[in-house]
């Protein structure tokens, strides 16, 4: 592993507040204000302007083993130093296990073939209903509803057929089916004008 901080002179201490700059070892600029600084682990927590969305941040977290230089812009010299934001680890872990495990449905998606529009769908759902799977190719809901190939309102039953009580969740699952195609198709027509 290539180590480029090893002649990179660090400063020991990064205020917290103060204004830096750092390029790379991809060459890319970044610049923010200074959020957490571990010394131990030369790792910068840094928060700039997001370029995506007005009104909020981006937040970076850099590893100074990975970065040819380091500018101190502006620094946070305030006799009444900042305290760190306080992190809550454990919700930290949670959000990183849970990104983890849907990750791991999507490859269980990709590995079983699920075409395109469908892992769209599946995605679709993901954001209005949370008990969302996969069962090979169908995308299985609330475990009382399967979405099948080619995932039309049509293709939307409940998944034990015995059970046909469970009108409520079927209809709510094909709503949102309807409107992902109604979204989709209304895309396709934007494209097309533009």
């Amino acid at each position: 592993m290539i180590n480029m901080a090893t002649d990179l002179a660090i400063p020991e201490f990064f205020s917290i507040g103060s204004l830096i700059s750092c390029k790379t070892c991809t060459n890319k600029e970044v610049e923010g204000e200074v959020l957490a600084w571990d010394p131990t682990k030369k790792v910068l927590i840094i928060k700039s302007e997001s370029l995506t969305r007005s009104n909020h941040s981006d937040i970076q977290i850099i590893n100074l083993d990975f970065v040819s230089e380091v500018k101190v812009k502006k620094d946070n010299n305030s006799s009444v130093q900042q305290s760190p934001c306080s992190l809550n680890v454990q919700r930290l872990k949670d959000r990183a296990e849970e990104q983890i495990r849907l990750k791991n449905q999507l490859v269980t998606a990709l590995k079983a073939g699920v075409s395109p529009e469908g892992q769209r769908l599946f995605t679709a759902i993901k954001k209005t209903i949370e008990e969302v799977s996969w069962r090979n190719e169908d995308i299985i809901v609330m475990d009382k509803v399967c979405v099948t190939k080619p995932y039309t309102p049509d293709c939307v039953k409940p998944l034990n057929e015995k059970v046909k009580e469970e009108r409520k969740a079927i209809d709510h699952v094909r709503k949102i089916v309807e409107k992902h195609i109604q979204d989709r198709d209304e895309g396709k027509i934007h494209q097309r004008g533009n």
